[in-house]
């Protein structure tokens, strides 16, 4: 029989086809690992778990059997004991986050992304925790090393539904008085709020000392402004409406959404936060690798 390519996974279209958060967030890491180049794990076996070769004296009990079958050779898994990391991954589920113009929307996107990190991180034993906001906090799952944490996070996220109108700014500097201890922060969200107080609650976090990266998730359409018709459009937070012919207005608006991502990216660099933009047809693994990256540097 065929084999299974999980590499297919990374990509966003694929995961919205299966069943529950639990089966996305295992598939994407598990094509993510497939995708890499080194064994034992393609080059992930280090940041993931640590591996080494079977040898006389090793209980037959670490053997990594699931490895065995990839590799056909014997690797003894060794887990670090204690946590390495604390993180927090902060996704927005306002109403703006519902947008798309494919098979996935932005909040979509940013719940298989916050689901396969959870994943992640909890298999490299680091701890996670989870928040979930709109206007105001909505859940925070403060973070946790145990194996039972991803069931908690994962569960929350299957139920997540768009929510009101965004206060980024204001969430932001509630989280940094709440988190008290030094971690890496993450934040999911498509930014539309006012740029200052945005940048004004990430600076917070690094007064605190916190480490932090933004993932901007964009739809594509949202920064081409590709449609051709005469067209009605409407705010998904205020509920105001807007009809234009698309054409008279393109060139102006993708300069300003350009701007817009300028801003964050050069207000992010000056404060060192990993600013990181996506859209919603991307594959997974560039977030991934993205966080892996940070999270070397880290040690």
């Amino acid at each position: 029989m065929e084999s299974i390519d999980k590499r297919k996974y990374l990509q966003p279209e694929m995961v919205a086809r299966l069943s529950n958060m639990s089966l996305r967030a295992r598939l994407v890491v598990e094509g993510y690992i497939i995708g890499q180049h080194k064994s034992p794990f393609h080059g992930f076996s280090v940041e993931f778990a640590e591996h080494r070769t079977y040898g006389p004296g090793d209980e037959i009990r670490h053997i990594d059997w699931k490895l065995f079958g990839k590799t056909d050779r014997y690797y003894v898994k060794q887990y670090e004991e204690e946590t390495n990391l604390r993180s927090y991954i902060i996704l927005d589920t306002s109403r703006s986050m519902d947008y798309k113009s494919g098979s996935v929307s932005k909040l979509e996107y940013g719940n298989y992304l916050a689901a396969a990190l959870s994943y992640l991180m909890l298999n490299q034993q680091d701890g996670v925790g989870l928040v979930l906001f709109d206007n105001k906090i909505q859940k925070f799952l403060p973070p946790r090393s145990k194996p039972s944490q991803i069931n908690a996070i994962l569960a929350h996220l299957d139920k997540v539904g768009s929510g009101k109108d965004t206060n980024v700014g204001i969430v932001l500097h509630e989280m940094a008085e709440r988190i008290k201890k030094r971690g890496l922060v993450i934040l999911i969200s498509d930014l539309l709020d006012e740029p200052d107080t945005i940048i004004s609650g990430l600076k917070h976090f690094r007064h605190n000392k916190q480490e932090m990266i933004v993932f901007h998730i964009m739809d594509r359409k949202e920064l081409k402004f590709d449609f051709n018709d005469r067209t009605r459009f409407k705010d998904m937070e205020t509920g105001e409406l807007i009809t234009t012919e698309p054409w008279q207005i393109r060139k102006v608006y993708q300069k300003t959404v350009q701007a817009y991502q300028d801003t964050f990216r050069l207000r992010c660099r000056e404060q060192k936060i990993d600013y990181v933009p996506l859209f919603t047809d991307n594959n997974l693994d560039l977030a991934l690798n993205e966080y892996l990256k940070k999270r070397k540097r880290l040690g």
